[in-house]
């Protein structure tokens, strides 16, 4: 008898080479071997990606972060070295100096509020980038609340008592003097809480000995060790991470105290004044462990998430104060901190990535369990990621995007509810680097060469890097592609796929005349299935099949190239109507494809079909029967 070979959906996504024997798990019938350049639904089927439509070039490596004040005004945030470019609708509206470095840029952590987002790196002085009514864009220093000569910011006492500070006064400008060597040039602009006053270092005249200006009174001039110091300067770094909670800023971690938490006042996003510990006010707190493990991100969800190098914490407490507050350890995977890597919220999970680089978890609460657990959604696919360096979760498509250092981006499919986690591939003619999503839109930073270009995802076109031309009087010669220089691109002109041509001087001349095209960089989508694996009733795999028939179901799809044994061919789908000429467009396909193959495949390892094209236009596949003779 012949065997019946069904793949009814790709909900399972590219495997691991490591499952290649386990055709009994329910996964290797929804799997893939290879999904590269191709979108998986939720509902199982696969198609073609959408093409990069090019934007803008940038003067160099870069990274984007979405700004949303609503669904109506969206903008997006283009960093890079000493640089920051807003764009609203793709067009740059605004260009600003920020104190970023290129190499900076890789760590930078960020929230929104409103029309501001706040933005921190451990070794530059937090900011917050703003918008007016009229569109002006600001880069601005933090300001933290201050009343009567007290600025209300965190402090903290570095040497745990054992150095002694002496005023030389309780006003005006007084010498500070230390018992031990402390003291440095960058210290100056350092605030000093000591002897119920503050002072603001002025200058330093050696490591014992400083200038201050006292901006509160002091109560005395003795000598004491109970004195603190900002917990944020030029001297002790700045800040990790950022978010906010339950009305309060809530800052996670810093170059000098890596494992500690700052809560605002209630309601006042800029006070950190401890106060008396009242209900309203801020609360600071060191995570105490077995390790010393540096906060790497803040996440505000159900509760007030944690991640560190090391482990995964819960902060709770409804509402937050200063008596309530409970810090518990849930999991102890740790998250990757080479790059910021922001944590997405997925479903009512939060997915981040392992301290190794080489998984993304689910961190999800679970009601049996009262606590947090941390489910790998890379078990099946262990080698779908490594050195991820951006990543976005875009809901449109329910696609969560990676990229990784090769330039590759490695994509996930998830809905959680109905158990849907599928991995695909993504490559084009050169890098990613970067990648955002605002509204309905997916962008980019790509390096082609040397050179690096802001491009979006845009339905309906299916090259890279591409631009459409429009004159209202047909022509071969088009130019404007000077970015495209020397390099060998696709058209489509009046929906015709016309051939590959050579960008000189920037243009290019058709065989024909057209009105509309579309040029940019071809790309290659492959759809290969998982070795052929013989009933379960065979104690032993056969010594080679041959596939009779198979029945390939597409839908909304221009041209299937497909190998079915013979090498890849052109598979014709346009069917011919009393109504349609022989050169009218291709028409969108709906429906099976029925093949026969012949010849015997004795490599078991060898994909039994395998899609694999260039052709620039649309394609989805959703199920595959084979019907099957095997030999012993």
């Amino acid at each position: 008898m012949n065997q019946i070979s069904v793949k009814t959906n790709f909900t399972s996504g590219q495997l691991s080479p490591n499952l290649y024997g386990r055709g009994d798990l329910r996964i290797y019938e929804n799997g893939a071997r290879t999904l590269q350049n191709v979108i998986i639904y939720p509902t199982g089927g696969v198609s073609r990606r959408p093409g990069l439509q090019y934007i803008d070039e940038l003067s160099g490596p870069g990274r984007l972060i979405a700004f949303e004040f609503n669904t109506e005004q969206t903008y997006l945030l283009c960093f890079s070295d000493k640089k920051l470019r807003v764009y609203k609708d793709g067009v740059n509206i605004s260009e600003l100096e920020t104190p970023w470095t290129e190499e900076q840029i890789k760590k930078i952590n960020w929230t929104q509020s409103a029309d501001t987002l706040l933005v921190v790196h451990p070794d530059v002085e937090p900011r917050q980038i703003s918008r007016n009514a009229n569109e002006v864009w600001m880069i601005e220093p933090w300001e933290y609340y201050q009343k009567d000569g007290c600025l209300y910011c965190p402090y903290f006492n570095f040497y745990q008592n054992k150095v002694k500070l002496t005023p030389g006064g309780t006003g005006g400008n007084i010498t500070l003097t230390a018992d031990a060597d402390i003291f440095s040039a960058a210290f100056v602009g350092v605030r000093i809480k000591i002897n119920s006053g503050e002072a603001v270092i002025t200058s330093v005249t050696d490591s014992r000995h400083c200038q201050a200006d006292v901006k509160k009174g002091l109560s005395g001039t003795g000598a004491s060790s109970d004195w603190e110091e900002q917990a944020f300067s030029p001297v002790r770094g700045y800040p990790n991470s950022v978010t906010f909670h339950q009305d309060r800023m809530v800052i996670g971690g810093s170059k000098s105290l890596p494992n500690r938490l700052w809560l605002s006042k209630s309601s006042d996003l800029f006070n950190f004044d401890i106060g008396t510990g009242l209900d309203d006010e801020a609360i600071d707190f060191a995570i105490l462990s077995d390790q010393v493990n540096a906060v790497t991100n803040v996440v505000s969800t159900r509760h007030l998430l944690v991640f560190t190098t090391g482990a995964e914490w819960m902060v709770s407490g409804e509402p937050l104060t200063p008596s309530s507050i409970r810090l518990n350890r849930q999991t102890n995977i740790g998250s990757y901190a080479k790059y910021s890597l922001p944590p997405q919220n997925i479903d009512g999970a939060t997915t981040f990535i392992s301290q190794n680089g080489r998984q993304l978890r689910e961190f999800l609460y679970t009601d049996v369990e009262q606590a947090y657990q941390a489910k790998d959604l890379t078990l099946m696919s262990d080698n779908i990621i490594d050195k991820p360096v951006d990543g976005v979760y875009y809901q449109d498509n329910s696609v969560l995007y990676i990229i990784l250092e090769d330039g590759t981006v490695s994509c996930l499919t998830t809905y959680r509810t109905e158990e849907v986690n599928a991995w695909s591939k993504l490559r084009t003619q050169g890098d990613f680097t970067s990648v955002a999503a605002i509204g309905d839109g997916l962008y980019f930073i790509v390096r082609r060469r040397e050179n690096y270009y802001l491009e979006r995802f845009s339905p309906g076109c299916f090259v890279d890097g591409c631009v459409s031309l429009r004159s209202e009087t047909p022509q071969k010669d088009w130019d404007g592609l000077d970015y495209l220089e020397g390099e060998k691109v696709q058209v489509v002109a009046d929906d015709f796929t016309v051939g590959d041509f050579e960008v000189k001087n920037g243009r290019i001349t058709l065989f024909e005349e057209a009105s509309d095209i579309t040029v940019g960089l071809p790309y290659e989508h492959i759809i290969e299935p998982l070795p052929f694996v013989c009933e379960a009733n065979k104690p032993y795999p056969p010594k080679a099949y041959r596939i009779i028939q198979g029945i390939f179901r597409i839908i909304s799809s221009k041209s299937l190239k497909l190998n079915y044994g013979s090498g890849y061919v052109e598979v014709p789908l346009k069917k011919m109507y009393w109504d349609q000429i022989l050169d009218s467009p291709p028409q969108l396909f709906n429906g099976d494809v029925i093949l026969r193959s012949i010849g015997w495949i004795r490599d078991l390892e060898k994909p039994m079909w395998s899609i694999k094209s260039e052709i620039p236009c649309e394609f989805t596949l959703l199920s595959v029967v084979n019907e099957i003779k095997t030999k012993d």
